[in-house]
């Protein structure tokens, strides 16, 4: 006799209470009945945050991690749907956004809820809104006090002090006077200047509540042995899982080499693992790699991974099966890893300008994440002693214990640049409480503009000036800099009007500054580059014959450097001038001086620059260093390179999740801002390559973006309409296109004999699925007639592809292969159904035959 089932966890949604039962506490009943339901009882801090919340007042949470700040966020929007009125969630990274949008969906229901990051949107004009602080930020300088968002909940409001984007969080707490705020973060320090700020600009008390009391308490240990030895000791110990803190993704990754050797698992732990990675694809370059670390009970963890293997290895470590996982301090911002202990192997870092020692607020949000509730008494926080220390004590400790001998040891000296620690520095973090937030508002073009819009809108009195005025007056900034930042605007409204985006009018109660009419009601300089972008294309030749290659050099320029790429392109291009230099006898000191001006490729880098020169001056709020030539999509399309051989060129192994990301954003951005009547065939063509690329890498990334719309920012009181997903059949340019590039693809690696990337290049039927076997056996009377599978540039000529409808949302499709005699009597068959799917994930062709 089976047992019986347990009934299903109560969800949230189905307690709201009636709204028309007039009681205003009736929420928080409702919401606490629903905690006891689940088993869970609210520790101090929460019941106070709670109560207060209920009162009306803002809370400012300041408690460990893992305390619970999650269930009070979640009672803030519990009340806000009880009452009928909106609520939003902001947090510093899409990760964690979006980790909070699933989980709210879960409790209130995923109609109840949205997302907005920017570049990225799903459900905008539900009641309960999850986002990065900066579309919040924005949504308050365009809309002001008409901004539909009377209930805020701010998460790691610690950024408040970052130098680039602490604006974002200052912003709301300045235009959003009628918003009740929940300032969460488990490093907030001294919080009392804000807080004060806060009730003179709402007229309501401000509620602090904090404790230090953790559900698991840590304990902290500095270690003076090498980092096995410290590692394999600790798993002894019983303090698995462990979290190996790094500060370069190189060192993480040769962490994780140097562990595979260390007792870090048994047969048994291996065997769980080897068959919970039972039919995971490790398909790229490094994947073989991260498999190794794996099977040896080893996680890797950093940006520059595949997203595939990094959500790998967070539901590995979620169900207990890693013992050690090697990341990065990216777990100070909430990566999902549960973990036991924090093994920090240093206390310094490279901040992208000089190295310095960490914060205290940067060791306790990483150190807080030790300690998993539910599972461990305690939690650990140990920090390893400088390589070279040890190294130097271990000398020690062989020459004898005698101070004469020591006298005699030789010195190891730091490394070069080292900025060094110690015991006491420890300690000293431990112990001491994090740094007092500081303001770091900042006046941007952008920020003008958005309130210069407002106050046309409102009709304000001398337009939106007095708006920016008064937004710089309200910041949190001392006298001195509001002073700066006054004469600042005032340039910024010159330079905006010698470029006629601001304009003076006479009018009404007086002159005022509006932003001009001849611009688009939703115009911004969030998107400047995407703006110049489209300018400069308008500048090229389409009947050139480098056209799309051209396209593609403006729209690289335009996104972010992936500096480790860009650093093994001037490498290798170093390499290769150093062979000629010598075999041409050239002298020693000429070929230093040579090798010293080598950088990375810049096709077309002139045409950019005079190109974005005469753009500056009428777009004068754009900086002299914003643009970036390089060719790293445009190297890729005029080889037709595959991504896997691309980084093996490179060696960039350890940064193909960086690959991946800036082939995401050059998609993306190509999709989104080159002008269709500016695409020909070919781009077409280059956007489907990067499309079809991505899906057989890693598809998570672009689908994200395909699921959803960037529509703008929503108005006060205006439902958007809901967008509608991507339907491929009603854009046959882009359904060819991305047609042409996965069977490009499939004979690519028929050509090179890698039938398994073939078989995953294509949509498989379950019946009767071409496997890597079958698509061998396919080839042999093939290889019986010609050496080979040509695949050149010839091989990519548009007549050697054809698409025909078939019928409604079906096509077939063929593609000639291309032998040495030029013969042309083979081909790949297949078709394309769209009957039930409007874009499907991953490869659009099911194939039928290949034959003659």
């Amino acid at each position: 006799m089976s047992a019986p089932e347990s009934p299903p966890r109560p969800r949230l949604r189905d307690r709201l209470p009636d709204p028309g039962d007039g009681d205003p506490e009736a929420w928080l009943d409702a919401f606490l009945t629903w905690v006891a339901d689940i088993g869970l009882e609210p520790y101090p801090a929460q019941e106070e945050a709670l109560l207060e919340l209920a009162a009306g007042r803002h809370v400012v949470l300041s408690t460990p991690t893992g305390s619970g700040k999650s269930l009070v966020a979640l009672a803030l929007h519990f009340k806000a749907m009880a009452a009928g009125r909106r609520s939003f969630y902001t947090a510093p990274i899409k990760a964690l956004v979006n980790e909070k949008f699933f989980a709210l969906c879960d409790e209130l229901g995923a109609d109840q809820v949205g997302m907005l990051t920017g570049d990225a949107s799903i459900n905008w004009a539900a009641p309960v809104i999850c986002c990065t602080a900066e579309v919040l930020s924005n949504m308050a300088l365009r809309q002001g006090e008409d901004c539909d968002a009377p209930y805020v909940v701010m998460d790691e409001f610690h950024y408040y002090a970052d130098p680039e984007r602490g604006v974002a969080w200052q912003v709301p707490l300045l235009e959003l006077p009628r918003t009740t705020f929940l300032l969460m973060s488990a490093t907030l320090g001294n919080t009392a200047f804000i807080e004060e700020r806060i009730r003179a600009r709402t007229g309501r008390e401000v509620a602090h509540v904090h404790s230090e009391q953790r559900p698991v308490p840590l304990d902290f240990d500095y270690r003076e042995t090498p980092m096995h030895e410290t590692v394999e000791a600790l798993l002894d110990e019983g303090r698995a899982p462990i979290y190996g803190v790094h500060f370069t993704q190189r060192e993480a990754a040769e962490r994780a080499q140097a562990l595979t050797s260390a007792r870090v698992s048994d047969r048994a732990q291996r065997d769980r693992i080897a068959e919970a990675l039972e039919g995971f694809r490790f398909d790229s370059p490094y994947g073989k790699d991260v498999k190794r670390f794996l099977r040896h009970g080893v996680g890797l963890h950093h940006a520059g991974l595949l997203p595939k293997y990094r959500l790998l290895v967070e539901q590995l470590a979620q169900r207990g099966l890693l013992r050690v996982v090697c990341g990065t301090d990216t777990l100070g911002v909430g990566v999902n890893i549960p973990i036991r202990t924090v093994l920090f192997s240093g206390l310094s870092k490279f901040d992208g300008s000089t190295v310095r020692l960490l914060s205290v607020r940067e060791f306790k949000q990483i150190a807080g994440r030790a300690g998993r509730k539910g599972f461990d008494e305690r939690g650990s926080v140990v920090c390893q002693a400088p390589e070279h220390e040890i190294e130097k004590k271990r000398e020690q400790q062989r020459r004898g214990a005698t101070a004469a001998r020591k006298r005699r040891a030789p010195r190891r000296a730091p490394p070069p640049g080292f900025v060094g620690w110690d015991r006491r520095s420890f300690e000293k973090l431990v112990h001491s409480p994090p740094e007092t937030l500081t303001s770091s508002f900042r006046l941007g073009h952008g920020m003008v503009v958005s309130l210069l819009q407002r106050g046309s809108e409102t009709g304000e009195r001398s337009g939106g000036y007095r708006l920016v005025i008064d937004l710089i007056d309200r910041s949190h900034e001392g006298p001195g800099t509001r002073a700066r930042l006054r004469r600042q605007a005032a340039d910024v409204v010159r330079s905006l009007r010698r470029a006629g985006i601001v304009r003076r009018s006479l009018a009404g109660a007086g002159p005022h500054l509006h932003v001009s009419r001849d611009l688009q009601p939703d115009f911004s300089l969030h998107q400047v580059l995407s703006l110049y972008l489209v300018d400069a294309v308008g500048m090229l030749d389409p009947e050139e014959p480098d056209y799309a290659c051209d396209v593609l050099s403006l729209t690289e320029a335009v996104l972010d450097d992936p500096r480790a790429i860009l650093q093994q392109q001037v490498r290798r291009a170093r390499q290769d001038l150093l062979a000629r230099l010598k075999a041409e006898g050239v002298p020693y000191e000429e070929r230093l001086e040579k090798l010293d001006r080598v950088t990375h490729p810049k096709p077309k880098v002139e045409f950019i620059r005079e190109s974005f020169r005469l753009f500056a001056e009428q777009h004068p709020w754009v900086g002299s260093d914003v643009l970036h030539p390089k060719s790293v999509a445009r190297e890729m399309w005029e080889g037709y390179e595959d991504f896997a051989d691309y980084v093996r060129r490179y060696g960039i192994e350890r940064s193909e999740g960086l690959l991946l990301r800036y082939l995401s954003q050059l998609h993306n951005t190509l999709v989104q801002s080159v002008p269709e009547f500016a695409r020909n065939e070919e781009i077409e063509d280059a956007i489907g390559f990067f499309r079809a690329m991505l899906g057989r890498v890693d598809s998570s990334l672009v689908e994200e973006w395909e699921s959803r719309t960037s529509p703008g920012i929503p108005r006060a009181g205006v439902p958007p309409p809901r967008p509608e997903p991507l339907d491929l059949a009603r854009h046959p340019r882009a359904l060819q296109a991305r047609v042409r590039a996965e069977l490009h693809g499939v004979v690519r690696a028929l050509a090179q004999g890698h039938y398994e990337d073939a078989a995953a290049g294509l949509r498989q039927d379950p019946d009767a699925p071409w496997d890597a076997a079958r698509l061998e056996a396919a080839l042999e009377p093939y290889y019986a007639e010609y050496e080979r599978i040509v695949f050149d540039a010839r091989a990519r000529r548009p007549e050697l592809g054809l698409m025909k409808p078939r019928g409604n949302r079906q096509w077939d499709v063929f593609q000639t292969l291309l032998d040495e005699r030029d013969e042309q009597l083979w081909s790949l068959e297949g078709e394309v159904d769209l009957r039930e799917e409007r874009a499907p994930e991953g490869p659009l062709v099911r194939l039928r035959r290949i034959g003659p």
